[in-house]
């Protein structure tokens, strides 16, 4: 080969690397842009509408998906505060000194023989304690493993709902929004209420 063949090679070479190499940056730079294209995949391949109709049921699928995830904040919120009530009415303290009424009914002398009942079934010398200092509730298994398994329902459910905004269809996105609309109009006060008064 001679020289001016190579010197061709040579520019040929480059400028089929620069060329891949510019479209390879503008690939990556490619600006994200809403569409509103009824064949947009969720979630998998297999998930793809086919026709209006199926487009339809997706975007109404979102939307009750986004009302169920408002529904377990909501859910969660209203358990976070019975499990607050229940922790607050078990709180008993020892009273040093007390006696109890069974105690005083069995030591006064003019007291005919009788047996006392409380609500809890017997008198103890305890006394219910309602307010505790601020902090966190103790571990239990009783309330920190539903806690946990409904934190992670409410995560993978606001996950998927993610993933459908992020296919940057309109459709979809305008379901996510009016699922979480519909879904707060519904419930949103049970989850300010238990806010509030934590």
């Amino acid at each position: 080969m001679d020289h001016g063949s190579m010197s061709g090679m040579d520019m040929g070479s480059s400028a089929s690397s620069a060329s891949s190499s510019s479209g390879a940056s503008s690939a990556m730079g490619m600006t994200m842009a809403f569409t509103n294209a009824h064949s947009t995949h969720l979630f998998s391949a297999a998930w793809t509408p086919s026709s209006s109709g199926t487009y339809a049921a997706t975007c109404i699928f979102l939307i009750v998906l986004a009302i169920i995830d408002r529904c377990l904040v909501a859910f969660k919120a209203t358990m976070e505060r019975h499990w607050l009530v229940t922790h607050l009415n078990r709180r008993y303290i020892a009273i040093a000194g007390k006696t109890t009424e069974a105690g005083r009914i069995d030591g006064d002398p003019d007291a005919k023989a009788a047996s006392l009942i409380t609500a809890q079934g017997v008198e103890e010398n305890v006394k219910l304690v309602h307010n505790i200092a601020h902090g966190p509730i103790p571990w239990r298994f009783s309330v920190d493993l539903p806690r946990a398994i409904l934190f992670l329902f409410i995560v993978g459910v606001s996950y998927l709902l993610m993933l459908a905004v992020m296919t940057m269809n309109v459709g979809y996105f305008c379901s996510v929004l009016t699922g979480a609309f519909i879904g707060d109009l519904a419930v949103g006060r049970y989850i300010q209420w238990n806010e509030h008064n934590h």
